[in-house]
């Protein structure tokens, strides 16, 4: 193949017509959707990793440098840094304990550390730094509870531990650690199915279809949600307010992922009843993991907007939202990544540029190990028309 800068979408395709196989047969081959090898050609998501570069090359007969051509240097970058502390949150996970002669921690202890915690990750700017320091140790004592006590204090450690779970998934993504993630991902649900608590498999639910849909498995991440959805509703009305913004989270991620699959309707029908849903609620109400409040369904509609390839929507959407409503760092930052994507949809540099400065003033940790700030970042550096100012945020984000 002679044009070395073709992206690794357009390799793809390329490779896949030259095998004669159309977007139906390869996207069966690898487990994923046409819509999805469609949208990995046309270039509308991140480049797959490299597990499913590997299956690809296998199912297109060439090689993953066949594939990555010059980009591969870019890929690895896209993937976002190892944090200092993952080490020591590797080594917690991978720690099993069968035994040991210290009591457990009692769930009322547990439960307020972890609530703490979360409250220091949404206030932090270097998020990953502050649960790096507080994770291992929430980790061994959680499943310590959830295996040496017994009964209602069982179940109810074993939703907690679930949490903790929820709360390492937020720490190791977009980190080199996918094995990690999954395993956190499979062990949060088994703790919260066999706690019998709703919001607990609410959270575990939301926390897996976030992993699902960025791996691509879109149609698992959707069943996932519905099937939560399902589960949940019964429960929300009168399970109090963090239920019932939990079925709206829920809501909330379905719609995201329909979006990426390029589901029109069903993606603003699920966004709808998160807005019924946030509508009977107090208005100054967050879900203390989500974060599912008034503020965050306009970060949710931006995505929306950006998912479909709709940049006046996306950006008519941001205009209705005052990032400083977003109380969360890591949520406020994400948010002005969304609307640094929408401008760059218009091919609007200047504005990109601008709202990624502001969600790195906001969280730098976010923007950091964030793949599609990186991918906008590299842009900034391969482009020989970027001003200074462009190319010293670049620099900042990777």
């Amino acid at each position: 193949m002679d044009d070395v800068q073709l992206s690794v979408g357009r390799r793809i395709q390329l490779y896949r017509e030259r095998a004669g196989k159309t977007r139906e047969v390869v996207g069966g081959l690898v487990g994923r959707s046409a819509e999805w090898v469609k949208s990995v050609e046309k270039g509308r998501i991140l480049p797959p990793r490299l597990p499913m570069l590997e299956k690809l090359a296998a199912a297109l007969r060439c090689s993953v440098t066949d594939l990555l051509g010059d980009e591969a240097p870019q890929l690895q970058m896209l993937a976002g840094p190892g944090h200092a502390a993952l080490p020591d949150v590797r080594a917690a996970l991978n720690e099993y304990r069968l035994s040991t002669d210290a009591p457990p921690v009692p769930p009322d202890e547990l439960a307020a550390r972890v609530a703490a915690a979360w409250r220091t990750r949404h206030s932090s700017a270097d998020h990953r730094t502050a649960l790096g320091a507080l994770l291992p140790s929430l980790i061994r004592d959680a499943r310590d509870a959830a295996r040496s006590l017994e009964g209602t204090e069982r179940r109810r450690a074993q939703a907690i531990a679930a949490n903790v779970l929820g709360l390492t998934q937020m720490y190791l993504a977009y980190q080199p650690a996918a094995e990690l993630l999954w395993r956190s991902a499979d062990r949060a649900m088994a703790y919260a199915t066999d706690s019998g608590d709703p919001h607990a498999i609410g959270g575990a639910a939301w926390f897996l279809v976030e992993a699902l849909r960025d791996s691509g498995d879109w149609s698992t991440a959707m069943k996932v949600g519905l099937d939560a959805i399902k589960l949940v509703e019964p429960y929300a009305t009168a399970g109090g307010n963090d239920l019932l913004a939990m079925l709206g989270s829920l809501h909330l991620v379905a719609a995201l992922t329909a979006a990426r699959e390029g589901e029109d309707g069903r993606a603003w029908l699920h966004w709808d009843h998160a807005d019924r849903i946030a509508d009977r609620l107090p208005s100054a109400y967050t879900h203390p993991w989500t974060w599912f409040s008034r503020p965050v369904l306009g970060f949710y509609a931006v995505s929306l907007g950006v998912e479909l390839r709709k940049s006046g929507e996306a950006l008519r959407q941001a205009s209705r939202v005052e990032p400083a409503s977003i109380t969360s760092r890591p949520r406020r930052a994400r948010h002005l990544i969304e609307v640094a994507r929408g401008h760059q949809l218009r091919a609007d540099t200047g504005a990109m540029v601008a709202f990624l400065r502001a969600a790195h003033a906001a969280a730098p940790e976010t923007i950091r190990f964030n793949g599609y700030a990186r991918q906008m970042a590299l842009g900034l550096l391969d482009s020989r028309a970027s001003r200074d100012d462009a190319r010293e945020i670049a620099t900042k984000i990777l």
